[in-house]
């Protein structure tokens, strides 16, 4: 599957709701414009009505039948009224309009009408390589600094699960690390072998996962028998597990700018899938971002 044929999928999905907090900017209305084009949902945008009712009849969206606006007098409102709707099963995924990030998390994580689920919170970022011949997911690139062991085993589990939505039934997760050999002064590869055994041992399910692995050997087959690694996961991988936020920062920016690849991302770990991207996403990307909310929301 390529992220083109992940739009065709979510509009054969059953149809479903993305609410959209602070809706009044130009970019997301363009996203949500696209999305609509292509059938993939309905939409309810929370903000400013006068606003984003211009946006509207500027992107040639005034009369779509699947678009609903519900006014705010805030952002922290449009906010909080976007994160109700999906808490009471009124919308199937949550999207970030123009409101700062810590704004939007502030009510996904409130105690009494948001999308806490006990689990950690992680960025799932899935990436159209031009020269690759499937999809990679990425994680976690944006939401978690340092995360523990624990944590990476949910972060894992979080991957997996959207991986599962986009029909990849039984993903190859590759633990990363700078080498391919467990050193006790790189922390990266003790949690990366830890990681293994307890896959192995049935505490990490639907995946297959190994580490510590080299990116090279992660992703090419040539480079994993260049080093004569022998496993189910080295150079097929469909899940890479970036050690750190830095790293993982480092590499979505090197295969987008570098690699030019396309890519769609959400947070995983909530009630449902967030959309959470930046101004400095190109609408594609955001289109990409909302058919893998659709699919995950879906599944």
């Amino acid at each position: 599957m390529k992220l083109e044929s992940l739009i065709e999928e979510a509009s054969r999905r059953q149809s479903q709701t993305v609410a959209v907090a602070a809706a009044e900017d130009e970019e997301v209305i363009e996203a949500v414009a696209m999305a609509l084009q292509h059938r993939l949902g309905r939409f309810v945008l929370y903000g400013d009505r006068d606003r984003i009712a211009r946006l509207l009849r500027e992107k040639g969206c005034a009369r779509f039948p699947d678009v609903e606006i519900v006014h705010a007098n805030s952002v922290g409102q449009a906010a909080e009224l976007a994160v109700r709707a999906v808490h009471l099963n009124e919308a199937d995924a949550l999207m970030k309009g123009h409101v700062p990030t810590a704004t939007l998390l502030k009510a996904v994580l409130n105690k009494e009408y948001g999308l806490r689920t006990g689990k950690v919170l992680s960025h799932v970022a899935v990436f159209d390589v031009p020269t690759f011949d499937r999809l990679v997911i990425v994680t976690d690139a944006a939401m978690n600094i340092a995360p523990d062991l624990e944590q990476k085993v949910q972060i894992v589990n979080n991957a997996v699960i959207i991986a599962r939505s986009i029909g990849i039934e039984r993903p190859k997760v590759a633990a990363l690390a700078a080498v391919e050999t467990v050193n006790p002064a790189m922390p990266a590869t003790l949690d990366a072998a830890a990681l293994a055994i307890m896959q192995k041992r049935g505490q990490i399910g639907d995946c297959l996962l190994d580490g510590p692995l080299a990116l090279d050997n992660a992703v090419s087959m040539a480079a994993a028998k260049h080093k004569r690694i022998e496993s189910d996961v080295a150079g097929q991988a469909d899940i890479l597990l970036v050690p750190d936020i830095e790293s993982g920062n480092m590499l979505y920016k090197s295969l987008v700018y570098f690699a030019k690849a396309n890519v769609g991302a959400v947070i995983a770990g909530a009630k449902a899938p967030i959309v959470l991207t930046s101004r400095a996403d190109s609408a594609e990307s955001k289109l990409y971002s909302l058919a893998l909310a659709i699919c995950s929301a879906a599944k």
